[in-house]
């Protein structure tokens, strides 16, 4: 199916392991399995879902706000994982959500909520202390949106965020230096808490353009060192400060532009 949106024109195809991809102007956006939301065919999702079960446990309720929607893989894997959960979706291109919902409907009393608003719109408007975890994962033309990875916008997230709450971003990157990387760890162990980043090697040495995860919170994060080893493909843990080391945070004054996913990069 095919519909015109607010960002292009979505499509949804059914794949051959009987999953559906969702698609905007030929760029991956989700892939969803209807019979297992369990079943993360990308990557860096299985990573972030990794976060998930190391730091809230199975069948146990969580407040979840999710910055990006899409084909919502992530809060549909929430909803069967721990059934009751209550979760936000920050989704600001609408007709998007409502072709989703018509070709990909969630189940019943899901628990999952979309709103029609912009990361930092929607973000102001939670109350203090009401959120167990923060999902960024956010794109606008293949690149993280420039005012979602700032101290002003962090400092937002971890008002939100309960005294134990997480912070999980989905960041890409595999410039040199990783200097979007770096600046956007500084901002966030300012602002946030410590933690740890997830990626392949390749990625954190430059070497591939790729996902880079960033957890943070106030409390310590467990080991997720065997877990990534274990990972199909296999990814390092390194410590937050590690990748951070002497950068500046980035602020909305700045005027950083985020590293764009090179041509291909996220298409079949």
């Amino acid at each position: 199916m095919e519909r015109k949106v607010g960002s292009g024109t979505a499509t949804v195809e059914a794949a051959a392991d009987g999953t559906f991809v969702l698609s905007v102007d030929g760029s991956l956006q989700s892939q969803v399995d209807l019979a297992d939301p369990t079943h993360l065919s990308f990557e860096y999702m299985r990573r972030i879902a990794d976060v998930l079960d190391a730091t809230t446990p199975r069948r146990q309720p969580i407040a979840v706000t999710h910055i990006g929607g899409a084909a919502l893989s992530l809060p549909r894997y929430v909803a069967t994982t721990r059934p009751r959960s209550r979760q936000i979706v920050l989704e600001p291109d609408e007709d998007l959500t409502e072709f989703v919902r018509e070709t990909l409907p969630l189940p019943k009393r899901s628990g999952i909520k979309v709103r029609g608003a912009t990361g930092r719109a929607g973000i102001t408007e939670l109350y203090d202390d009401s959120m167990d975890v923060l999902i960024l994962d956010a794109f606008e033309r293949e690149a993280v949106p420039a005012n979602l990875v700032t101290t002003e916008f962090f400092a937002d997230c971890a008002r939100v965020l309960r005294p134990t709450g997480l912070l999980i971003a989905n960041l890409i990157d595999g410039s040199a230096g990783l200097p979007f990387i770096r600046r956007t760890a500084a901002t966030v162990r300012a602002v946030v808490g410590d933690g740890v980043v997830l990626a392949e090697r390749k990625v954190l040495r430059g070497k591939g353009f790729g996902n880079v995860i960033l957890v943070a919170s106030s409390k310590p994060v467990p080991d997720l060192t065997d877990v990534g080893r274990r990972a199909q493909p296999p990814y390092d843990v390194t410590p937050l400060a590690e990748l951070a080391g002497k950068a500046a945070a980035l602020t909305d004054s700045d005027g950083f532009t985020p590293p764009a996913a090179p041509p291909g990069t996220f298409r079949p």
